[in-house]
């Protein structure tokens, strides 16, 4: 099941090694179907989404020390804490309701709630829009066991609103969202793909871009040999969410870089990474269905489309200043540090939420919205916007 160069890894079950097969078999119809090759956006849809097979559509674990990465929210409640914050302020500009993008474990929702309560400052609903209805189901039973007094408030929603008032959050979303892959020559752009070698196995096979992936290709700052994404879903994405963006904010966490050190020429190999059981590598075409697969986010692309949807850029800066300008370390200090029990454990997530070495600079914050003229309290220092 694992190749050579990835023969440190944990060895899946056989349960797991026969999940992966089936899914492996879907791929392999639809790259025959399509002529032989498909594009590798369309390959890590069907590795993490196609319905009961994909790596967000089956009942794997995910999140959290059991499973093969670990996310801000799952550290504690101290991210959801000082996040609650700057959604405070957002909702008392007259904002009602929360819309929650992919929401995971449904810790995020659990705990900015309770924290909202404790301000005072509950919204009228709490709106998850989840694709996977397993993960669906572990955030329902997770609000019904944890939070029963206001799990009331949260419901569930197939699809964005056509039109949106509201505060809408999305923490690591952008980066899983299906990348194209490029490769830059000196007389134009390849596309990467993925066909099938002579044993039917999964391989990457070049071809000329075209259409839009090519339009976007040919606006970017490639050195000749780079070899990189470009994600049109995350686009599309932020670009239809700011045209249906009425009145409120969007606040998006995620990791990447704005565009000129996104491809800048030292990041020669791109950004694509997958993670299986707290391990890094960067092959996507094994495990197929068992490991997440991700790329870096082009903040500066993301700005554009909101733009280009008739939003306003709020901000953009580091996790860390984002976190610090919300209060983190205020409440911090809030807990006495005689106290072990309590202190120790916050203590360690700020460590982890705001150090340069670990998510404080690798994790940006990126905001957009209309109809809100204050500024928002996460980016009142360190704002970045004109990185972008």
């Amino acid at each position: 099941m694992l190749p050579d160069h990835l023969s440190h890894l944990p060895a899946p079950t056989a349960d797991a090694v026969e999940h992966s097969g089936r899914l492996g078999a879907l791929i392999r119809g639809t790259i025959n179907d399509a002529g032989g090759w498909i594009s590798f956006a369309q390959f890590m849809d069907l590795a993490l989404y196609a319905p009961g097979l994909g790596y967000y559509s089956a009942g794997l674990h995910k999140f959290g020390s059991a499973g093969d990465f670990v996310t801000a929210p799952e550290l504690g409640s101290l991210f959801a804490t000082t996040l609650a914050r700057q959604a405070a302020q957002i909702l008392h500009s007259g904002i009602a309701d929360i819309i929650e993008y992919g929401a995971g474990s449904g810790r995020l929702a659990r705990d900015l709630l309770r924290a909202l309560a404790e301000l005072d400052c509950l919204p009228q609903r709490y709106c998850i829009l989840e694709t996977s209805a397993d993960l669906r189901a572990r955030q329902q039973m997770l609000l019904a066991r944890e939070a029963p007094q206001i799990a009331s408030r949260v419901t569930w929603l197939d699809r964005m609103p056509e039109t949106i008032e509201a505060l809408v959050i999305a923490n690591e979303v952008l980066d899983a969202m299906p990348a194209h892959l490029i490769s830059a020559r000196r007389d134009g752009v390849d596309e990467i793909g993925v066909s099938l070698d002579a044993a039917g196995g999964f391989a990457w096979q070049p071809r000329m871009a075209g259409g839009a992936l090519l339009e976007a290709a040919q606006r970017l700052p490639l050195a000749p040999g780079l070899t990189s994404e470009v994600s049109l879903a995350a686009r599309a994405f932020v670009q239809t969410l700011s045209t249906s963006l009425r009145r409120g904010a969007a606040i998006l966490f995620d990791y990447g870089f704005p565009q000129r050190e996104y491809y800048h020429p030292q990041r020669s190999a791109g950004t694509l990474m997958c993670h299986y059981r707290h391990h890094a590598h960067a092959d996507p075409l094994c495990l197929v269905g068992l490991q997440d697969i991700t790329t870096h986010v082009d903040f500066s692309a993301v700005a554009d489309a909101a733009i280009a949807g008739g939003c306003e850029v709020f901000g953009y800066t580091g996790q860390a200043q984002f976190l610090i300008n919300c209060g983190i370390t205020d409440l911090l200090a809030a807990t006495p540090a005689d106290d072990t029990a309590a202190y120790l454990p916050l203590a360690a997530q700020a460590q982890t939420l705001t150090s340069p070495a670990e998510m404080g600079e690798l994790f940006k914050v990126f905001a957009f919205g209309r109809g809100f003229d204050d500024a928002l309290t996460g980016f009142v220092r360190g704002d970045r916007c004109h990185a972008l």
